[in-house]
């Protein structure tokens, strides 16, 4: 019975790891009639919190609202709102989760939009090398 209960502990230890990891940069393309729109989500989760932004249509950083992470990561849910001159239109998401993609359903005015986010690599760092030592 103890190994039993070292065993399962264990296990709910190790469940956290199985999540996936939602931080990042992730990008995809949303179908319109005037072609396929590439989009980019930040996203940083704390706990249950989803915090991050996406690009605006005039492409300013816009902040994502409300986001959850449910499930132990394997699902997410957040808003959007843009500004039209003035007036706001939210949008909100719903995403599964998994390692390399996020499948999205956006509910724009009632209408759904899927969407396919994969995530991007991690960036590399430019090093520029140091200059070399002046000689006489």
């Amino acid at each position: 019975m103890k190994t039993f209960a070292v065993l399962l502990m264990m296990c709910a230890l190790c469940i956290p790891a199985l999540a996936a990891d939602v931080d990042g940069k992730w990008n995809g393309t949303v179908n319109s009639p005037a072609g396929d729109l590439p989009v980019t989500f930040n996203f940083k989760a704390e706990g249950e919190k989803l915090s991050g932004a996406t690009t605006g249509f005039d492409g300013s950083e816009v902040k994502i609202t409300d986001g959850k992470v449910l499930d132990g990561g394997k699902n997410i849910t957040f808003k959007v709102t843009f500004d039209f001159g003035g007036m706001p239109f939210v949008i909100d998401y719903k995403g599964a989760v998994t390692p390399t993609e996020i499948k999205i359903t956006a509910d724009a005015a009632g209408m759904p939009v899927e969407l396919l986010l994969k995530k991007a690599p991690p960036e590399t760092p430019v090093v520029t090398p140091a200059p070399a030592p002046a000689t006489r």
